[in-house]
């Protein structure tokens, strides 16, 4: 059986981005997929290859779900380029209007490599172009035509080498996630602006459950939790919150995130997104919990834990809070 076809995305991020607003957006990204590599000061990459399954969409759905996402929670515009490798994800971004998404299907590489100039390939400096040209040698294509031979005589054996390999398209490079960040999100972008005090209190529920969930998942534990509200003039509100102690449990996480939204007295207020941030994230080894005489308390973690495993067997939708089920 042969390898699985990769699908790398290159975002371009249309702004000028503080360190800690590029942070946010990684950790954003990773709620598409685990695989999110920081291309500072302004871009990231994706592996999508695992998240097609998850999402049931198309590559090329999966950017712009991604591009959507930041622009209604952050506000960033985006271009992007897809493709099978990071080389040409990359180019194909490079090669994007600003909000456009150029992609490079695995059967089109050469037709659309060949037409461009030979100095879009990575690591193409002014004195390989100028060896090139003096040959008459201008495109990829023509690059490409050339036999390997004549390449060698005009560049030597290495880089010969190495151009005829980006000239076909070829970038073995994974994309390599960051180490995991001291926080973790979770965001929801609504259909449309929503004026419903119940609605946003069902989004924020689900999100707190979402991050409760991701959470255990990965065997960490939160200290405090950030509530972002997007409105639909594009300006947003911010509210952080720590947590009496670092958890990783539902209900705690939920009654925290429903404190902040009611903090923010939205009353009818046009909501385009929101997004729940898990800060000060540690080991779930490292854990403390004061203990409870509260036989209900025990009980309550004991059903949680079932209800992950049963998560993980039948899909992430087999266990909801009651107040999310369909009405």
């Amino acid at each position: 059986m042969g390898a699985r076809q990769r699908h790398i995305a290159h975002l371009h991020l249309h702004a000028s981005l503080t360190e800690e607003q590029y942070g946010d957006i990684i950790e954003l990204m990773s709620g598409v997929t685990p695989h999110v590599q920081a291309v500072p000061p302004d871009a990231v990459q994706l592996d999508l290859t695992s998240a097609l399954r998850y999402f049931d969409l198309s590559p090329y759905d999966i950017v712009q779900l991604a591009k959507l996402r930041l622009k209604a929670l952050y506000g960033v515009d985006s271009s992007a380029g897809l493709a099978g490798n990071r080389m040409l994800a990359t180019m194909a971004a490079d090669a994007s209007a600003p909000g456009d998404t150029t992609w490079v299907p695995a059967g089109r590489v050469v037709d659309w490599l060949s037409p461009r100039p030979v100095t879009a390939l990575p690591g193409i400096g002014r004195a390989t172009a100028e060896t090139l040209g003096r040959y008459g040698l201008h495109t990829i294509g023509q690059v490409l035509d050339l036999p390997a031979g004549t390449l060698q005589r005009l560049l030597g054996a290495g880089p010969a080498r190495l151009l005829a390999e980006r000239a076909r398209g070829h970038d073995p490079r994974p994309v390599l996630p960051s180490e995991p960040a001291a926080r973790l999100v979770a965001d929801l972008v609504l259909e449309r602006d929503c004026l419903d005090p119940v609605q946003h209190h069902r989004a924020v529920l689900g999100l707190a459950d979402r991050i409760g969930q991701r959470l255990r998942g990965e065997s960490r534990i939160a200290g405090g939790l950030t509530l972002t509200v997007r409105y639909a003039d594009r300006s947003s509100t911010t509210r952080t919150r720590a947590l009496p102690e670092p958890t990783d449990h539902s209900p705690t996480l939920v009654a925290v995130a429903l404190g902040l939204l009611a903090g923010l007295g939205l009353q009818r207020a046009r909501v385009r997104a929101f997004a729940i941030r898990a800060d000060g994230l540690l080991p779930a080894g490292d854990a403390y919990r004061q203990l409870s005489l509260d036989p209900g308390d025990a009980r309550a973690r004991a059903a949680e834990a079932a209800a992950d495993r049963a998560r993980r067997r039948f899909g992430a939708e087999a266990v909801r809070p009651a107040a999310l089920a369909d009405r």
